[in-house]
């Protein structure tokens, strides 16, 4: 799988060698010089199906990592490729030739600790629920300990949840999918917005315990099998307070869950220091989203599916104006990011605060700009759009296709177009893109013109990108991806524009005047991705129109 940039692993003479480290740091870094090549594994993508393959208690006991397979051979990456103790010990438990280079022992060591996440201790606890009979559900007043994954003594039921959510978390997942089906019980991880199966189908017997252990967790009635029902619980991971959402829902063979992650405290290192630079957005609309972000009064809005980075995207936004001249209040359903400095309020519906209540609030706080985290009727529509109309600054999301269609939803609901159009400063139209694994993404040759042309782009466009395809690595759990990025579609408002919209002008009209004023639609922004390599078009093809371009 490797791609012809790869080095060489073949055994030069000592004057040839070129090796990636410099002499001097050989001896820190435990590599001795020798007629072994030597590899920088921060450059060289670990094949993932290799890694698979191989034992990983074995890994962690000889410090090794295989790289390649080639002419019949497996190359293995050591920290000391003349221990020759160790290279016939291997020989033994491989059974199959083997060829050996070396690469810096912290570099080994960091790629095992990604595989580390616990999936082995998961497959070891779901293998012993497929032979093995469950003899108590002592599950009350149980604490959800994650340290607790690798004790055999642990009931098998809570060892199979506990490492279930700390596999999750370790592979960067934003959802726990548990499934039960006519054959078995399936866990899957929804990872860069794609569902992948966590480990094999279990018995379908154990999904009753299963979720009940969730319900526990989650304090929910276990008892009632036949009703949707939704809980939370919170778990601390390493220092970091960690919130979990729970759906129960009943159905015809037997009851699922869905497990939303929502960290508050961001373990993700990039979006410690969440900006707009970060999310993937290309100079030009950079440019127009920090100039509209700091207009002294009006609305700000943001529309996309559930799951598109709105909040993500509005986050960045009030991180870069934060002021401590300013006061910024925030009413969300839930409070997913905590920004400090940033006054933040949870919707709780059951006790009556609803977003229109707390935003009537929050009013009457003296707050300079406002974050509402949904507009989801007409009392909270109006009300966001008189804060904008009397000098505040709000930032807000609606659920819509793209930036037209904004019109239509605020139409629905009642909303004045007047108002709404006076009020509105600009939409900003987002998905969110799975980008390939820089490691060990490949090049291709160009698409054919045909191909081209399906995905409604001319020919001659090709000429200026560069085109890769997946392949597959360590640092990317074997997917190929790794990451999202964010496409948009953004239309700032003028006076043509606001004219148009209150003469109630066709959509065509309106689209057509938007983008004499340099609006970008969603599909020329995915292509953008395309043609600079960062993804493909079956992803682009996934949230965006062909016909669109």
């Amino acid at each position: 799988m490797a791609s012809s940039t790869s080095p060489s692993l073949e055994p030069s003479k000592p004057s040839d060698l070129a090796p990636v480290l410099d002499p001097s740091e050989l001896t820190k870094t435990d590599i001795r010089p020798s007629l072994y090549p030597t590899l920088d594994l921060t450059k060289e993508p670990v094949d993932f199906a290799l890694f698979q393959a191989v034992p990983l208690d074995l890994m962690l006991k000889l410090h090794f990592v295989p790289v390649h397979e080639r002419d019949g051979a497996l190359w293995l990456a050591m920290a000391d490729p003349l221990d020759v103790i160790t290279q016939d010990l291997l020989r033994m438990q491989l059974k199959r030739p083997l060829r050996f280079a070396g690469a810096p022992q912290a570099q080994i060591l960091e790629v095992l600790k990604k595989s580390e996440s616990g999936q082995k201790v998961m497959d070891e606890a779901g293998e012993a629920l497929k032979v093995q009979v469950l003899r108590e559900e002592d599950l009350d007043d149980e604490v959800l300990d994650l340290e607790r994954i690798t004790d055999k003594d642990e009931a098998p039921i809570i060892r199979l949840v506990d490492t279930t959510i700390f596999n999750a978390l370790q592979r960067r997942a934003s959802d726990i999918h548990m499934e039960t089906t006519a054959t078995g019980f399936q866990i899957k991880y929804r990872i860069d917005g794609c569902l992948y199966a966590a480990a094999e189908p279990i018995d379908k017997r154990f999904a009753s315990p299963i979720i009940s252990r969730i319900k526990v967790m989650s304090e929910l009635d276990i008892a009632e099998k036949r009703k949707p029902q939704d809980g939370r619980f919170k778990l601390k991971v390493r220092g970091r307070a960690i919130d979990f959402r729970v759906s129960i829902m009943p159905t015809i063979h037997g009851e699922d869950s869905v497990i939303r992650i929502l960290d508050k405290e961001n373990l993700s290192e990039e979006f410690k220091s969440l900006s707009l630079d970060i999310l993937g957005f290309s100079a030009h609309e950079l440019a127009k989203i920090r100039r509209f972000s700091r207009e002294p009064y009006g609305m700000f809005l943001v529309t996309g599916p559930t799951g598109s980075g709105k909040t993500t995207t509005l986050y960045a936004v009030l991180t870069e104006i934060r002021s401590p001249e300013d006061k910024l209040i925030t009413i969300e359903d839930p409070v997913e990011y905590q920004l400090e400095g940033v006054t933040q309020i949870p919707v709780n519906e059951k006790k009556g605060l609803t977003f229109a209540v707390g935003l009537r609030s929050i009013l009457r706080h003296d707050p300079d700009k406002i974050l509402v985290g949904e507009i989801r009727d007409s009392e909270t529509a109006q009300i966001a759009i008189q804060s904008a109309l009397t000098g505040h600054l709000v930032f807000t999301t609606v659920h819509a296709n793209n930036t037209l269609d904004v019109l239509g939803r605020f139409q629905h609901m009642g909303v004045e177009v007047y108002n709404f159009v006076s009020a509105l400063n600009c939409i900003l139209a987002q998905r969110l893109v799975r980008t390939l694994c820089p490691k060990c993404k490949h090049p291709i040759a160009p698409p054919s013109p045909q191909e081209l042309i399906d995905n409604g782009v001319d020919p001659a466009w090709a000429t200026s990108a560069t085109f890769y395809e997946k392949v597959g690595c360590v640092d990317c759990n074997g997917t190929g991806f790794r990451g999202r990025q964010a496409i948009i579609e953004f239309m700032g408002m003028n006076d043509e524009l606001r004219e148009l919209i209150t003469k109630r002008a066709s959509i065509r009209d309106i689209k057509a005047a938007a983008r004499r004023h340099g609006m970008q639609t969603l599909r020329e922004s995915a292509l953008e991705k395309v043609r600079l390599g960062l993804t493909t078009f079956a992803e682009i093809n996934k949230v965006t129109f062909t016909e669109g371009a």
